[in-house]
């Protein structure tokens, strides 16, 4: 699957380029073809250099965590919901604290925890998989569930509305919550089906609906807050949360007399040998990605869907925030490039520029998370993974316009 679609980019990026050259009369598009492959790999080795401090900083934390008996505890908790929803994962296995953990750290925005969490999830679930190369039925379900979007507090985008000089730069919280909902639920559903899920079980359901309930009040109580609170609260939230958690790592470590410098050093190296395996996927999945945008195929669908929307009598204002959305699977720096731009352009409280803004906060980089989750596992066939996968980003998107007719139109 994963070889198919990295062809078909380049494929679609050839049909692109040919057109705009034989047909539009731009020589020119080569030249930015073959820049932007050389730009990509350029960019694979920065993000990489990222990745390196960050794994080696949370993976650091995350042995302290381990040693002092936190991941196992919670492994205990979820256990009775996740011998449901992967009922190949052992009750009480590592991997079911470190996927709760990374769920933890999305919902509350905080990246630069969830990410290397997320990738020591990875590991321990690859060491029950039977296979070295192919994803098992846990990962995909883990992977496309981490695709779909968990933040809960979107704080970037506030931020980059603030910058543009929004009214009130959180006025998208809402349609942005109510749209990662219905691409998170529609992640669950895809995944659910093709593997014969249970979801009407006793046990599934008491935790979904019991989760509803709690993110309901928490909407109720942040809905009442003015627009200043609220984004005070954003802030405040997501650094009180990253910092109480280093914190409640260190003291449990201490309390049960696990040596901190020693652990830390021993999982920060973890972080390094993780990372290192990362560069060939990175460098395949981002060249791929821009060559498809620097061939001008993007355009191409933009420009299909305004023509289909105008001949079908259907307002067309939506179309202005596409791009955000066409960009947001492949990268996340274009679709903040996309969004600043849309913003730019149509005004920041314009219905595109509130549209795209609600499309970035509920969607989530699909190609990038692929790339960098499975290739530290170095997982090849990733099976039903990119479908599930880019159904919830089309349902965040679909769901995206739909609430903001409702809310601004």
């Amino acid at each position: 699957m994963l070889s198919r679609l990295w062809f078909g980019f380049f494929l679609a990026a050839a049909v692109a380029a040919l057109s705009r050259w034989l047909v539009g009369g731009d020589p020119g598009v080569f030249a930015a073809i073959v820049a932007a492959l050389f730009d990509m790999a350029d960019l694979s080795v920065k993000v990489l250099l990222l990745l390196f401090g960050t794994l080696a900083l949370w993976l650091g934390f995350l042995r302290i965590a381990e040693q002092a008996g936190l991941v196992d505890k919670l492994a205990w908790l979820l256990g009775p919901l996740f011998a449901r929803l992967m009922p190949g994962v052992p009750r009480g296995h590592p991997a079911i604290g470190l996927v709760t953990l990374n769920f933890a750290a999305n919902a509350l925005g905080l990246d630069n925890a969830a990410t290397p969490i997320g990738l020591r999830a990875m590991r321990e679930l690859q060491t029950l998989n039977p296979s070295e190369d192919t994803a098992s039925n846990a990962q995909i379900l883990f992977l496309v569930l981490n695709a779909s979007s968990l933040t809960l507090l979107p704080v970037t985008v506030f931020v980059y509305r603030a910058q543009a000089g929004a009214h009130d730069p959180t006025l998208v919280f809402l349609p942005t919550l109510l749209a990662h909902f219905c691409a998170n639920l529609t992640g669950l559903l895809s995944v659910a089906y093709m593997q014969r899920l249970k979801l009407r079980d006793p046990v599934v359901l008491a935790w979904l609906l019991g989760g509803g309930l709690l993110l309901g009040g928490f909407v109720a109580l942040l809905t009442s807050l003015t627009a200043a609170a609220l984004a005070s609260l954003s802030g405040l939230l997501g650094n009180l949360m990253l910092f109480g958690v280093i914190l409640l790592f260190l003291c449990a470590g201490a309390y049960k007399r696990v040596p901190l410098f020693e652990s830390f050093i021993d999982g920060a190296k973890q972080g390094f040998d993780v990372a290192k395996d990362l560069l060939p996927y990175l460098v395949a999945m981002l060249c791929a990605v821009g060559v498809l945008r620097a061939s001008g195929a993007l355009d191409f669908a933009l420009d299909g869907i305004r023509w289909a929307a105008t001949h079908a009598g259907l307002d067309t204002r939506f179309v202005d925030a596409l791009p955000t959305a066409l960009v947001k699977p492949f990268s996340g720096s274009a679709a903040r490039a996309m969004l600043i731009e849309t913003m730019h352009h149509s005004g920041v409280d314009s219905f595109p520029a509130l549209l795209a803004a609600t499309i970035q906060g509920s969607t989530e980089t699909t190609f990038y998370v692929v790339a960098v989750y499975y290739g530290a596992v170095g997982i090849r066939r990733v099976r039903h993974t990119i479908g599930c996968a880019l159904l919830a980003d089309l349902a965040g998107v679909l769901a995206s316009i739909g609430v903001c007719y409702w809310f601004f139109g």
